[in-house]
Order: C-alpha cells, then sequence, then structure tokens
C-alpha cells in the first residue's frame, strides 16, 4: 500500500533496556516541560476584572438603526432575511398609516423583526443586504441566559434609543 504522505513513522518494536523500564528519563523530560510552563506568563484573564479587547472587525449583537429625526431606518424589504444563510431573521412588512410620518421614512415599514440568536452565525450579511443601512453588528456581546427565549430579539429590544427623546 503507498503512502499519502511522507509523515508516518515506522513503530520501534525492540524490547525496552533497562534505563528505559524505569521511566526516569521519560519522567524527568516530563518534569522539565512542566517547570518551564511553569515560569511563563499565564493566557488567562481575570474576566470581572479585565476584559479582552475585541478585534476592530467583531461583530456582536444587531441593532437596528433610526435616522437623525428618530424614524425608523428599515424599509421591510426583506433582503436582509434572505441574505441570512441561518435563516434566523424573520419580519412583517406593513404600511404606514396617514398619521405615522414621525415614526418611518417610507410607506412601508417592518411591523415585526425577529432575530433567533441561537440560529445566527454573525457572518454579517444581513448588514451588508441592507440598501437602507437599518441593521448593523454592534461590538455588544451576547448576554447569557439559561432560556431559549431569550435569545429571540424582537423589534423593540433592537431599535437603538430614540435620539430626541433621550435628551
Amino acid at each position: 500500500m503507498e503512502l499519502l504522505t511522507n509523515r508516518a513513522k515506522q513503530v520501534d518494536r525492540r524490547p525496552m533496556d533497562f534505563w528505559e523500564r524505569l521511566y526516569l528519563i521519560s519522567i524527568f523530560k516530563g518534569m522539565w516541560i512542566t517547570l518551564k510552563h511553569f515560569f511563563k506568563k499565564k493566557a488567562t484573564i481575570n474576566y470581572p476584572e479585565k476584559q479582552r479587547p475585541f478585534s476592530s472587525v467583531f461583530r456582536g449583537l444587531h441593532v437596528l438603526n433610526r435616522d437623525e429625526e428618530g424614524r425608523e431606518n428599515c424599509t421591510a424589504c426583506g433582503l436582509c432575511a434572505l441574505a441570512c444563510p441561518a435563516e434566523a431573521i424573520t419580519m412583517e412588512a406593513a404600511e404606514r398609516l396617514p398619521n405615522e410620518e414621525h415614526l418611518y421614512r417610507e410607506e412601508k415599514y417592518a411591523a415585526k423583526y425577529e432575530i433567533n440568536m441561537l440560529r445566527c452565525i454573525f457572518c454579517g450579511f444581513c448588514e451588508e443586504a441592507c440598501p437602507k443601512d437599518a441593521v448593523y453588528l454592534s461590538q455588544t456581546v451576547t448576554p447569557a441566559s439559561y432560556k431559549r427565549e431569550n435569545f429571540i430579539y424582537s423589534k423593540e429590544d433592537l431599535l437603538i434609543p430614540h435620539p430626541k427623546k433621550s435628551n
């Protein structure tokens, strides 16, 4: 049989001599490796006191954006849901009523917008697909929870605060 790689090594089948049977050399080699690692800098970060810096391209929680006047940018075009390979985004469109011009930019808006963060793979395709820059992935880490329903974020959970009402 021909080998696919040259990484295979022949097994040494000769009987062990006296020193090999004592395993002293192997024990000292293991102790030496342990001693070398004992004095190295630790890779562990004490989390509550210190926090690890994230990369500039880190993708965290989704956020639905608003314009300067506080109106929602999302027009419920559905491109983010179509671009999502994990099918984590669900939305329902609705027509804007005549007295809701101050809430929504376009005639159509997302009446229901949900993201299942247990399905999301944080690929950023939804952010790239959105023509209105309504959805983006922030630098916030998803908080831990014991319940699955806490990972399904609705539109109210994802919208940034209203810029005029927060002042």
